[in-house]
């Protein structure tokens, strides 16, 4: 009988259905290589075999299979699709972010997908031979290499004593770590003594007894709550502990659980920068188990973690960035997000646009593991589902052995400014605060969320400011490169000698951002060691590492930095944090900023006095009486949490509705606003007073296309799946139409 499977390519497309060819051992989820169109040919995944022919009439062949085993389990592939139900896209856009780039090879012919095709690096393996696994057997051969062949006996006694800790699951030893002569362990190998490989490289693991940190008291009550939680039946429990109370240490211990049995933990983070400092302290714990995957690692690495994880046995500890979702752990116990409330976990660009933490969960359902959220200031989504029982919930309210929290103290910039006490952008209170620091041998860690010299250039008797040709943003200057930069499109530009305008002033640099701070504050304390980090001083991983290290060992008195500086960091040395602009952070059109600020602020301050050094935390602010500033100095999250829950609860916010947010875009601005006037039209015959707009968003323009926004809110207990379902109908008309198909309509589900 005739074999047919549907295969998801790599594009934004429906599964394709082709013939497999007779005698083909073929799976699902397995990779397989295939003709598409006249010319092309791709990578795709056996989604489903079947024996239904399909209604055309040539049906091409399968051409062949690549990488062996299956990439995808059943439950993996459920994953999948529910990705691609949820964000509104197609499974084959998920296969786009899922794999690694040279998992997906194509050409115009097949020999160019073949060339293309990825091949492991191999490596030789040593074993004994299997007669010499009788012990007596080996102690007589021993006893005759020792007398007459001393050197082979040395390999010989080498290759049989390799377990501990390197010997793989098959008894074979990597030959890179033998220190054996190469002509002796081929002379051995002639005799029938020990066999030599060559094949794909293999990650050697090590035992199961780790070394795991102390608890103290509230960490153990912490740890306790969480497992009886897990064993009650709650798949998804929410960790919320305050900057500094442990966290990370009840990770290890329930990873080091999980891994003891056999089982893989997968543990996020929402930025690579963290990643470092992390791997390096499990590393010390979970030895070689730990495999770091996000995408500042090679192409050919990340190739290589995800197609050895296909085969694992099982017992990994993978530490990554949202895309660690997709891989492939198909013994998954336990998933870790740290930090769960940071924005970075939602991807904006390209579809599809997930959460990892929202998958995270997802998967504890689909995949029966465990799923633990952790952070000091939770979303509200999450805060409210862990309230309500839906999720689990363990508290840890006090920081870790002798640390206290820091002291915050509000400095009002007009004020500081209508006494003379500024100088630059610093209040005198934080400046007598750095020199006090610095006079005691403590660190400091400058916050402005804000990157480059200035926002922006503007000249002194016209008013002209640089703005970007291509995006309705002006160009922000970064001094170092004497260059105007945006920060949407990549535009740069030189800075004019002369106002284009009027041609009589130079543009003057306003505002500040994180370069023109470490410029300050280097003249003002000259005996200060100052560094900066930010996404344009961390041009590298390695860049990145030893700004880090610097100030890890104090070889850095000041740190000057973005948010970069503010999530995840234990830095023993950091006594005082300065925010130099609170009111940045407030002033957002958007309903979530005071929940924004007050994470962002509170994790800043987090960093100050982790060890037994009292922190103090000065945040600069023209509105020392704002409520959620307020909300910080107290630590009060809590009120924070319950006067923004009833706000959104009254306007109609998430987590009370559920949002999906269209964006429309068009070079031509007024065939974007008759088309986006047009679908608002549409949908509210559909869905009513649930749509918003059109609106143009802040920034309008980018890249040279015009912007319009939708929004549609879904009320919580209505279908979320039937509403995703009319809204696509309809954005299929709306694209099908001649008058509108050039208009590219975004679909972003859950915004961030």
């Amino acid at each position: 009988m005739p074999r047919f499977a549907d295969i998801v390519l790599p594009l934004a497309q429906p599964a394709y259905t082709f013939a497999v060819p007779e005698g083909m051992a073929l799976a699902e989820g397995q990779a397989v290589a295939v003709q598409f169109g006249p010319r092309k040919f791709l990578t795709g995944i056996v989604w489903r075999i079947h024996d239904r022919r399909p209604d055309f009439k040539t049906i091409k062949p399968i051409r062949r299979v690549l990488y062996g085993a299956p990439l995808l389990t059943a439950p993996r592939r459920a994953l999948w699709e529910w990705v691609a139900s949820y964000y509104m896209c197609s499974v084959g856009e998920v296969m786009r972010c899922a794999l690694p780039a040279l998992m997906k090879p194509s050409g115009d012919s097949e020999e160019e997908l073949a060339a293309d095709e990825f091949r492991p690096r191999t490596e030789r393996y040593v074993a004994l031979a299997p007669e010499l696994c009788d012990e007596e057997r080996f102690h007589a051969l021993c006893e005759r290499l020792e007398r007459r062949a001393p050197k082979q006996y040395a390999a010989l006694l080498e290759v049989a004593a390799a377990g501990d800790g390197v010997r793989i699951a098959t008894g074979e030893v990597a030959r890179r770590l033998l220190h054996a002569d190469g002509e002796v362990l081929r002379t051995l190998e002639r005799k029938g003594f020990v066999t030599i490989a060559e094949r794909e490289r293999t990650v050697e693991r090590g035992g199961s007894s780790f070394l795991l940190p102390e608890l103290s008291a509230a960490q153990r009550r912490a740890l306790d709550a969480l497992r009886a939680q897990f064993d009650g039946g709650r798949p998804t429990a929410l960790l919320h502990g305050v900057t500094g109370s442990g966290k990370t240490e009840i990770y290890i211990h329930l990873a080091a659980e999980v891994l003891a049995r056999g089982g893989d933990v997968l543990l996020l983070l929402p930025e690579i920068a963290l990643t470092a400092q992390l791997i390096a302290r499990m590393e010390r714990i979970f030895g070689s188990r730990v495999t770091a995957y996000h995408s500042k690692l090679t192409a050919r690495r990340r190739t290589e973690t995800y197609l050895r994880l296909t085969r694992s046995q099982g017992g990994e500890l993978v530490v990554g960035v949202r895309s660690s979702i997709f891989l492939p752990l198909d013994r998954l116990q336990l998933v870790i997000v740290d930090e769960e409330h940071d924005a970075s976990y939602k991807q904006s660009d390209p579809a599809p646009r997930y959460n990892a933490r929202d998958c995270a969960v997802v998967m504890a359902r689909l995949l029966g593991c465990r799923t633990l959220l952790g952070s000091a200031t939770p979303s509200l989504e999450t805060w409210l589902n862990a309230h309500s029982g839906k999720y689990g919930l363990a508290t840890l309210a006090e920081r870790y052995g002798d640390a206290r929290p820091p002291a915050i103290l509000l400095s009002d910039t007009l004020r500081a400014a209508k006494r003379g006490e500024r100088r630059g952008h610093f209040n005198k209170l934080l400046l007598d605060r750095i020199g006090g620091t610095l006079d005691r041998g403590g660190q400091t860690m400058l916050f402005q969320n804000r990157r480059g010299f200035a926002p922006y250039v503007s000249c002194t008797e016209c008013g002209w400011t640089a703005r970007c040709p291509a995006c309705n943003v002006t160009l922000t200057y970064h001094k170092a490169r004497r260059q105007l930069e945006c920060h949407y499109c990549g535009h740069t530009e030189a800075v004019p000698a002369a106002c284009p305008a009027c041609k009589v002033a130079e543009p003057v640099p306003m505002g500040f951002g994180t370069e023109k701070i470490a410029e300050q504050i280097a003249e003002l304390f000259p005996e200060a060691r100052v560094a900066r980090l930010d996404r344009d001083s961390a041009t590298s991983e390695r860049a990145f590492s030893a700004t880090v290290a610097d100030f890890a060992e104090r070889r850095t008195d000041i740190l000057v930095g973005t948010q970069m500086i503010a999530k995840g960091f234990d830095f023993g040395g950091v006594s005082l944090v300065g925010v130099l602009n609170a009111d940045n952070l407030l002033n957002n059109p958007d309903f979530r900023a005071a929940e924004r600020a007050f994470q962002l602020l509170t994790q800043v301050a987090g960093r100050a006095g982790r060890r037994e050094v009292p922190g103090e935390v000065v945040i600069q602010t023209s509105d020392p009486g704002n409520r959620v500033i307020r909300q910080v100095v107290a630590g009060d999250y809590e009120a924070m949490a319950c006067a923004e829950l009833a706000e959104r609860q009254a306007f109609f916010y998430p987590p009370y509705a559920r949002l999906v947010a269209l964006t429309l875009r068009h070079r031509d601005p007024e065939l974007l606003r008759r088309g986006a006037g047009e679908l608002a039209r549409r949908l509210r015959e559909r869905f009513g007073r649930r749509v918003l707009g059109p609106i143009a968003p802040p920034v309008d323009r980018i890249r040279g296309e015009w912007l319009a926004g939708l929004l549609l809110k879904i009320e919580s207990g209505a279908s979320t799946a039937r509403a995703r379902g009319l809204l696509g109908e309809e954005l299929r008309r709306f694209a099908a139409e001649a008058a509108f198909k050039s208009i590219t309509v975004v679909c972003d589900v859950d915004p961030q």
